[in-house]
């Protein structure tokens, strides 16, 4: 496993298996936690009236917590996987088999353990850089953090990948989003190298801990911990994100004298209240990436509180968009919406993937840098390259007849 040529394909392979995996054996438990929420929230849809109250319930608080709690089971796949590697030793040794590329790149050998934890969370993974004695790598490390693929963007993943590609494909997409986010932090890390924090790293010199058996214990232990603060966030800031997206979906009111004959009524309305407007603000930037829905930016504006948000303010655009009495999963939702491709989806979780750091990774970097300036230019230059990042795969897909 560490071997000089054979420890990178071994853990590239590794890592591969993993998300094949997280796909095909939690395909099932998805399914049947998204169809028993949707029940729960037809099932209250009877005992309520309709209006307001109603379309809160089941529009609101299911339609955005319940999407993001249906997708628990590839997230506590992940979390026990990355818990297995941890405690065996093997995270420890993959610091030290890429440590030659790390150097290459201008970054050390260390960074690549914040980098493997920016993949939890970027909180944490930012938060372990004071182990880095340089100034400099600490900061280019924490420049790239965000370009780690967090556990939050999961669920966006999951929702789109499920909604446009088959179960035999969806490990592949996953995997190539992971991998994407690591080539453009490397590249990012270069241009740092060159650009703005020029200089050498220092010696990589690491204790490698002896391999250990992971116990079932330590193991039930790390990814309830992880899960804990999964369900704590659908639990308190996705549930007021998702309430607060209801409201400005319900307000203004579509005067009666405004009405078209010929679109319906529930579309129109959402058109017109505050979120439709916010949404329409964004549509030009969007549309050259296949994003022309302003739905879609709605959902990105709010991704800076949470990126599972993206997903609970899909659901709740989606469903009370939907005009009927029943609540749908929000895969069909999104499967049935025009607008989408299997090409646009993937557009969409590249820039995902790439975009504005959410709130609370924000708030770590003004905390580790002591200001306002490294936080401020990772705002713009991650949702920079995010956008030139899903505006190449978009048109190039349309240039390879892929759309």
């Amino acid at each position: 496993l560490t071997h000089r040529t054979f420890s990178l394909p071994i853990f590239v392979a590794l890592m591969w298996l993993v998300y094949q995996a997280a796909f095909v054996l939690t395909e099932a438990p998805t399914e049947w936690l998204e169809l028993g929420l949707t029940g729960l929230g037809n099932l209250i849809g009877q005992f309520l009236p309709a209006g307001f109250w109603r379309s809160l319930v089941v529009d609101g608080i299911l339609g955005g917590v319940g999407n993001v709690l249906s997708l628990l089971p590839p997230i506590l796949f992940l979390f026990l996987v990355i818990a297995v590697l941890e405690d065996s030793g093997y995270l420890a040794r993959v610091a030290f088999i890429t440590d030659r590329i790390m150097h290459r790149i201008g970054l050390h050998g260390r960074s690549v353990i914040p980098m493997i934890m920016g993949f939890g969370c970027g909180v944490p993974a930012i938060m372990s850089t004071r182990t880095l004695t340089s100034r400099r790598d600490r900061l280019a490390t924490i420049l790239i953090i965000p370009f780690m693929s967090c556990s939050a963007r999961l669920p966006v993943y999951a929702v789109l990948i499920g909604a446009f590609f088959s179960s035999g494909a969806a490990g592949n997409v996953l995997f190539s989003l992971y991998i994407l986010g690591i080539v453009i932090a490397m590249l990012t890390a270069k241009l740092i190298q060159r650009v703005l924090l020029p200089g050498l790293s220092d010696p990589f010199v690491m204790e490698l801990p002896p391999y250990r058996m992971p116990t079932i214990r330590g193991l039930v232990v790390h990814m309830w911990e992880r899960s804990k603060h999964y369900l704590k966030r659908a639990g308190t800031l996705i549930l007021y994100a998702s309430v607060c997206i209801w409201l400005l979906t319900q307000f203004p009111k579509l005067p009666p004298d405004q009405m078209r004959a010929d679109d319906p009524v529930a579309a129109q309305e959402l058109r017109y209240s505050m979120a439709g407007k916010i949404g329409q603000v964004l549509e030009p930037a969007l549309r050259p990436l296949g994003l022309g829905n302003w739905k879609v930016g709605v959902a990105l504006i709010s991704g800076f509180a949470a990126k599972e948000v993206v997903i609970s303010t899909l659901a709740t655009l989606y469903s009370v968009g939907q005009g009927d009495e029943e609540a749908i999963p929000l895969r069909k939702s999104i499967r049935k919406d025009p607008l989408f491709t299997p090409l646009s989806a993937y557009a969409l979780m590249v820039f995902v993937l790439l975009y504005l750091p959410c709130m609370a990774t924000i708030a770590a970097m003004r905390q580790e840098t002591g200001g306002w300036a490294w936080p401020s230019f990772a705002m713009v230059y991650t949702t920079a390259i995010a956008w030139l990042t899903a505006f190449l795969v978009y048109q190039g897909g349309l240039l390879l007849g892929l759309g």
